[in-house]
């Protein structure tokens, strides 16, 4: 059974930062590409970013691409995901998702399998 489990949210100021992990059991972590997507009130899940297996090649939303970080720890089966510059916009519950391919960064929902709890973040004005 795969456990995803993400921490790392909260409230932070426009402008702010935040780093988001995802702690990740029963699946052989670094073989797989993984993945965050959030989700807002009334919005469908939208792909923020995703990182191979190795984390040599990593992909962006337009609406994060330089405002943000994805990277991974094989060593610790963990997930990361640093936001800067946050906005009111970027509120959302972020989740951590994996994926059985390795090689490139899937954006699409059902290209993963697994999928965590999800973690508030919330940006104020």
């Amino acid at each position: 059974q795969v456990q995803l489990v993400e921490s790392g949210g909260g409230l932070v100021q426009a402008g702010g930062s935040l780093r988001l992990s995802c702690a990740a059991s029963g699946r052989t972590f670094s073989n797989y590409a993984m993945g965050w997507f959030r989700q807002a009130p009334g919005k469908e899940r939208e792909f923020v970013a995703a990182i191979t297996w190795s984390g040599g090649v990593t992909g962006y939303a337009d609406s994060l691409k330089g405002r943000s970080t994805i990277s991974r720890d094989n060593a610790k089966n963990t997930l990361y995901l640093q936001m800067n510059s946050l906005k009111p916009e970027d509120t959302a519950v972020y989740y951590c998702a994996s994926t059985k391919k390795a090689y490139y960064t899937p954006r699409g929902t059902d290209e993963y399998d697994y999928w965590g709890q999800g973690t508030q973040v919330t940006v104020s004005s």
